[in-house]
């Protein structure tokens, strides 16, 4: 049986974990959901390390919310070299999900934001795994997580 491995954390002020592992969960059966949470946004890629380790995960979805800071940003940017190495050493895929604290002017629009953009990605990483030709068949179409979609330069089909 496969299994997904979801990462989130408590610093992050909406709780993205549920919203992707109840999106995972409508997909069906016929894998696990194993989930970790850890305090911040730089330690996901052990988080994810650990999942493939020792939960024997076969893709990981890391979810986090920097705060509004610079020094924030620099985080995120620093934990998401971390997961891509983590990706990388495991030659397995890790779905990055961030959502940035200043993405949204309210905590309403911050929670909303936050719901669609980790649901999104949880399909993402649910097709990445058991259908990846439903991700070929949406190549250039400008899909964008929590946001409207941006729509394909120019339309080929």
């Amino acid at each position: 049986m496969k299994k997904v491995g979801v990462a989130d954390t408590t610093f992050a002020r909406v709780d993205l974990a549920r919203y992707a592992v109840r999106a995972l969960q409508a997909q069906g059966t016929g894998f696990k959901v194993v989930r970790r949470t850890v305090p911040g946004i730089k330690d996901l890629p052990v988080a994810c390390r650990r999942l493939f380790l020792e939960d024997q995960v076969d893709l990981c979805l890391a979810l986090g919310m920097p705060g509004k800071a610079e020094y924030d940003k620099v985080c995120a940017h620093e934990a998401s070299l971390g997961l891509q190495f983590t990706g990388v050493l495991e030659a397995k895929p890790i779905v990055e999900c961030f959502v940035f604290e200043d993405e949204a002017e309210s905590a309403v629009g911050l929670e909303m934001l936050g719901r669609r953009r980790a649901e999104e990605h949880a399909l993402n990483a649910y097709n990445l795994l058991f259908r990846p030709h439903e991700l070929t068949r949406h190549a250039g179409e400008g899909l964008r997580q929590g946001f409207p979609d941006a729509g394909p330069v120019r339309r080929t089909r």
